[in-house]
């Protein structure tokens, strides 16, 4: 079951959980070396010229190496967008990891790509018998044919948990995890999120935005920037075919999504 902890977050939020924890930077320090020699004039002044070459080359070095995106493998990059997205352009994942069930065929796959304002998710599945009975807010879209996203901004020890099903019906967790999470509410959660759910020839797909002012409202320092933890989950706990599928593996014997130490890693260009 899920917690009972229940925000309301009117257009304007004005309701603030306690700040994610912060991520504390130490500066490196700087070594200094000092050497004397004897030497004539023009050894003085070889030795100098040689060393201001090699502090330029390690500073171009250090420059250049901090300008490149860290590289880290398995890593999917999220694209930077100006504008609409352009979905054709946007690189896909796959939740190609199937789990707890014997395979029934369900496929899913997504995209997700930002701008300074928001982070913009496109799920789709392949899925012939779709499960689509919940409409109300709060309502358990988990039971239905379900495409879910969890994430965790950088340097957070809390998570959101997005979870909709092909009626757009969104439920939105908060928490460190399945027995500490707070249910969140916006009675204008489809015009907020912008919410767009429709049919495909074979299944179904899901578009929404997560507006950085909503995780805001809940981590004040994050950004989209950096790196992001997260997975990607398919499920329906009463579909035709029961199901789970994932982005990164869940190393669980039993379904359980709720484990963000098995979260990947997604990387902002």
């Amino acid at each position: 079951m899920r917690s009972l902890k229940l925000f309301a977050i009117p257009l304007v939020a004005v309701i603030l959980l306690s700040s994610c924890s912060g991520k504390t930077e130490t500066k490196p320090e700087t070594a200094t070396a000092t050497t004397t020699t004897a030497a004539t004039a023009e050894n003085t002044e070889a030795t100098t010229t040689e060393a201001t070459t090699a502090t330029e080359d390690t500073t171009t070095a250090d420059t250049t190496a901090a300008a490149e995106p860290a590289k880290i493998e398995g890593a999917y990059t999220i694209t930077r967008e100006t504008g609409e997205p352009d979905w054709s352009a946007v690189p896909e994942f796959h939740l190609d990891n199937i789990l707890w069930q014997p395979d029934c065929g369900i496929r899913a796959s997504g995209q997700l790509c930002y701008d300074d304002e928001n982070l913009y998710v496109h799920l789709y599945a392949t899925e012939q018998d779709i499960r689509a009975e919940n409409t109300e807010p709060l309502s358990p879209v988990y039971q239905d044919s379900c495409l879910e996203f969890f994430f965790m901004p950088e340097g957070e020890d809390r998570y959101f948990n997005f979870e909709i099903n092909p009626n757009g019906c969104l439920y939105i967790g908060f928490g460190h995890g399945r027995n500490d999470s707070t249910t969140l509410y916006r009675y204008d959660a489809e015009t907020f999120f912008d919410i767009k759910p429709g049919r495909t020839d074979d299944g179904w797909e899901i578009f929404y935005k997560v507006p950085l002012s909503f995780v805001n409202t809940f981590c004040p320092d994050a950004k989209f920037a950096g790196t992001l933890r997260a997975n990607f989950y398919k499920c329906g706990d009463k579909t035709a075919n029961k199901h789970y599928l994932a982005w990164n593996y869940v190393n669980s014997e039993k379904p359980d999504y709720h484990r963000p130490q098995d979260f990947g890693t997604m990387i902002f260009e």
